[in-house]
């Protein structure tokens, strides 16, 4: 799959087989309550599973006062 990380700095990589967010999220290092993770314009949640031929966008999630 094809995962877009866009912290704030865009940068693809692929990843191969099929995982929960939560599992890639670990993976890229990432803490998941500090980023949203994108399908097909759809939020995905932690419990979600990603696999190949899905193009993913990981995004900062950004919140304030």
């Amino acid at each position: 799959m094809k995962v877009i990380i866009r912290n704030p700095k865009r940068r693809e990589i692929e990843v191969e087989g099929r995982r929960q967010v939560r599992d890639l999220l670990r993976e890229l290092d990432l803490n998941p309550e500090s980023v949203l993770v994108i399908r097909d314009g759809n939020m995905l949640t932690r419990d979600d599973t990603v696999e190949a031929g899905d193009t993913i966008e990981i995004l900062s999630a950004i919140s304030g006062g």
